[in-house]
């Protein structure tokens, strides 16, 4: 057994591949808040391809832990020189590693938030990228303002104040550029929202002007936001994956990160202080990102929400065993086709169809080993950024939205914490006290969970979607999920509403 280190690359290229440049010369030209699986399978793994063509050795990554939880990855990184073991799952059992090297720095801010604004603030730094989850840019989900009232925000905009926040942390270290006459570094949001860069603007002016006006100006004039959709099913790392790992290429790897073999991501190219090649790694730099993310958040991520609860509630576990139900599958291409598509313009250089199809591969990937529980956190969160737009577009144009209805229904009996058996839910949502009184009061008051304006807005008031969310919500109660899906499935399918 080999322990994954700088020193043991030569013996580990032996039985997988590992970084044949040179890694003590590549410099940090990225700093990357928000190190998780996803990071190290995406963004890490295209700029670990051109350090291996010999490009981008001013690109190197520091990544940046901004929680005290994020001491694992710390420590799990420190002592394998940053180092991991990228593992892609093949839908046959095959895994394909590569040891990742891009990754040259890692930095945690409770430790030493004046080192991280340091870092970011050096003129090599050109970048400072995230992924810190949906919910972590502090918009309101009705206003869509910045939420000045958040306790942490508002501890980083005390005179003097030490920076704990990501908003903090990434302002100090502009106002530090902006002092010394250094051109401002782009900020890059990686994260699954809609408009990711113009809501990253949004709230990065929004805190930078509520500590400084003129700073507040100057990151709205100089500071480029550039959107992106990014797209690679990353599952939680579990310790039969580390065992695994080791059983098969004899590494010893305290954090590796396991994925599925599709990857995409496509990136506006808009960067005031220049960026890596990307496109020779094969990412897709374009003028226009919308069309690619609105079909990836409507067709892939609310896909994901349509299978989980109901999945969940229907006994299964892992993401695989729902898709590969013909039952949940017509559901999901229902729902895609019927309900998503229409929202779309159309995609360039896609075929919306086959995309679908290969969706629902994508999501019976065996290999992958996803977890339902995974699709079913931080629902409050997801639902109204991914699935609701929906609904309002088909709203407004009168097309289908049962199977829309449904989800949300299932949603809303999920959240009350206590599956069909009787056996309790583990409800993983920061909004988790709040949505389960709300649902526990919906058998007396139906519409109880619908009635919370902050997330669903006016919804409640509008019959066309009252109607079907309140008879899927009294079937699931009734009869259960498995009943309540063949039931809506089988009478879409006798009325043509599904293809």
């Amino acid at each position: 057994m080999t322990h994954l280190s700088a020193e043991a690359l030569p013996a580990l290229a032996e039985r997988l591949p590992v970084p044949t440049y040179d890694r003590a010369g590549v410099r940090v030209g990225i700093v990357h808040l928000g190190v998780g699986g996803f990071h190290r399978a995406h963004q890490a793994m295209y700029v670990d391809r051109l350090l291996e063509r010999g490009l981008a050795r001013d690109w190197g990554i520091c990544g940046v832990g901004v929680l005290p939880s994020d001491a694992r990855m710390r420590d799990a990184l420190r002592a394998q020189d940053g180092l991991y073991t990228l593992v892609l799952k093949h839908p046959d059992g095959t895994w394909e590693p590569r040891v990742v090297g891009s990754l040259v720095e890692y930095l945690l801010a409770p430790d030493d938030p004046a080192a991280v604004v340091e870092r970011m603030a050096e003129e090599a730094v050109r970048i400072v990228s995230l992924t810190v989850t949906e919910g972590g840019y502090n918009i309101h989900a009705v206003t869509g303002g910045f939420d000045l009232s958040n306790p942490d925000v508002a501890a980083d905009l005390e005179p003097g104040a030490v920076p704990r926040t990501t908003f903090g942390l990434v302002t100090a270290a502009l106002a530090l550029r902006r002092e010394r006459g250094v051109p401002p570094f782009t900020v890059m949001s990686c994260d699954n929202v809609q408009g990711n860069g113009e809501v990253a603007h949004r709230a990065f002016t929004a805190f930078a002007t509520a500590l400084d006006a003129e700073l507040g100006a100057w990151v709205e004039r100089e500071v480029r936001f550039p959107n992106s959709m990014v797209d690679r099913i990353t599952p939680q790392t579990t310790e039969e994956d580390r065992a695994e790992l080791a059983r098969r290429f004899g590494v010893e790897d305290a954090w590796p990160v396991v994925c599925e073999p599709f990857t995409q991501w496509v990136l506006e190219d808009g960067f005031g202080a220049g960026r890596p090649p990307l496109e020779e790694a094969g990412v897709q730099v374009v003028a226009d990102v919308g069309p690619y993310e609105l079909m990836k958040l409507r067709l892939l991520n609310a896909s994901h929400q349509a299978l989980c609860y109901f999945g969940h509630l229907a006994g299964h576990r892992l993401v695989h065993e729902v898709c590969q139900e013909p039952l949940f599958a017509e559901f999901l291409l229902g729902y895609m086709r019927e309900e998503g598509e229409p929202t779309l313009a159309p995609v360039p250089g896609i075929d919306l169809a086959g995309y679908q199809e290969e969706l629902i591969r994508r999501f019976s990937n065996a290999g992958v080993r996803d977890t339902v529980a995974r699709l079913c956190a931080e629902s409050s969160d997801r639902i109204p950024k991914w699935l609701l737009p929906v609904v309002r577009h088909q709203l407004a144009t009168g097309g289908e939205l049962r199977r829309s209805a449904a989800v949300v229904a299932s949603w809303a009996r999920y959240a009350e914490g206590v599956d069909e058996a009787g056996e309790p839910i583990e409800v993983v949502d920061r909004l988790r006290e709040r949505l389960r009184a709300a649902a526990l009061r919906q058998r007396e008051e139906p519409l109880a969970f619908l009635a919370d304006r902050e997330l669903f807005g006016d919804l409640v008031d509008s019959p066309a979607f009252t109607g079907p969310y309140l008879r899927a919500l009294g079937s699931l109660h009734a009869r259960g999920a498995r009943a309540t899906l063949e039931e809506l499935v089988a009478q879409l399918r006798r009325e043509g509403v599904a293809r």
